[in-house]
């Protein structure tokens, strides 16, 4: 019997939280918003199509990878060390 007493007891303490709850009508819209900037053209089209993935590049990559035969990648320079430099 007292735990009849302790499920009615929860049970009612439910409903009267359930009561509490926001009823906010914009509630959620912020997260509404940021997914709508996200998402701004979901099918977009491009003037250069997306170039597609081979597996045959992909097995020569790994090919030469195991054969010690890797392409040297060319040499990019990201920061011009010069202009920094006091005269």
């Amino acid at each position: 019997m007292n735990i009849d007493r302790r499920f009615a007891a929860a049970a009612l303490a439910a409903l009267i939280a359930a009561g509490c709850a926001p009823t906010d009508a914009t509630f959620g819209n912020a997260v509404r918003h940021t997914m709508a900037a996200q998402v701004v053209d979901p099918d977009p089209q491009y003037e250069n199509p997306v170039p597609t993935t081979e597996g045959a590049k992909g097995a020569a990559a790994v090919e030469r990878y195991r054969t010690d035969k890797v392409k040297q990648p060319d040499t990019i320079r990201t920061t011009d060390t010069e202009a920094g430099t006091p005269q």
